[in-house]
């Protein structure tokens, strides 16, 4: 009978399900620690589980470097062409503009950090693994020469694979154009700070990169002028453990100190204040 009968009635679903996002997660590259993006983009890129220090873009290393609403770009119309008619060297940088969303691998700006003027280049590495061409030597000479005119500390910040292969002898002769400029400011005793990200190779680390009145790098950044295995095959001999490394270069005096991102400005704003004879901002205070 209907009475003592229970009728079976598909159950509807409470709600939707819900789609979560792909760009939601980030998993570190060292340790493979998983987290949502978000806690990632709060700790500047740093790993919270191991502190291992991911790759940040230029723009992100200006927002930590100068103070919010200072900041002004410049040269913003420069860009590669193909001097030497490379083969789809122009479709690449097609693609690495789509893909990093920038003119080159180098953003110069103009700022305050700590209410002090400043100019600041930063390399991408996500444009052409940050390949040091024409543009980016331009960039740092016409950098340079607005520090010289301003009497303005210089600060870049290098995270490169060395030379554009495509532009040839063009891309190298900007490690002479760049050293050239460093060494009028180093007459005119104007500070500069070179900070060395991972990576920081080629022909960046044999130029402008290691001619900073001070140098720091980030912790666990490789640095270096070749890879290991062609350092390996032109010695002979074995190589030591992480010889590379920023701590490495650290203890052997290549590198004046290992700065954490989350102290990157406070270090800089004081070596610059100290090089440069002058007082701390108003409720600026030194560690």
């Amino acid at each position: 009978m209907a009475w003592f009968r229970k009728d079976k009635k598909p159950r509807k679903p409470r709600g939707e399900r819900l789609e979560i996002p792909p760009d939601v997660w980030e998993k570190c590259e060292a340790c493979g620690h998983t987290d949502i993006r978000e806690k990632f983009v709060r700790n500047h890129n740093v790993c919270p589980s191991c502190d291992f220090h991911r790759r940040f873009r230029a723009h992100e290393y200006a927002a930590l470097l100068l103070d919010e609403g200072t900041i002004e770009e410049k040269d913003v119309n420069l860009a590669s062409v193909d001097p030497l008619e490379f083969p789809e060297y122009p479709a690449r940088l097609k693609k690495a503009i789509k893909n990093a969303g920038d003119s080159d691998a180098i953003l110069t700006v103009s700022g305050l950090m700590d209410k002090m003027p400043v100019n600041l280049g930063v390399m991408d590495f996500a444009f052409m693994g940050g390949s040091m061409g024409s543009v980016v030597g331009e960039k740092i000479a016409r950098l340079g020469q607005r520090s010289l005119e301003k009497k303005w500390p210089l600060i870049i910040l290098s995270a490169s694979g060395g030379a554009r292969m495509q532009e040839g002898v063009l891309s190298l002769m900007q490690m002479a154009k760049s050293s050239a400029m460093l060494s009028e400011l180093a007459e005119r005793r104007i500070p500069y700070v070179s900070i060395l990200t991972n990576p920081t190779t080629g022909g960046v680390s044999a130029s402008y990169a290691m001619l900073g009145d001070a140098i720091l790098a980030e912790p666990g950044a490789v640095i270096g002028f070749a890879g290991p295995r062609v350092i390996k095959q032109t010695l002979g001999q074995d190589l030591p453990e992480g010889f590379q490394t920023a701590e490495f270069l650290l203890t052997h005096g290549m590198v004046d100190s290992v700065v954490h991102r989350h102290q990157l400005k406070r270090t800089v704003g004081r070596l610059l204040r100290h090089m440069s004879g002058k007082p701390a901002a108003a409720g600026w205070v030194s560690a």
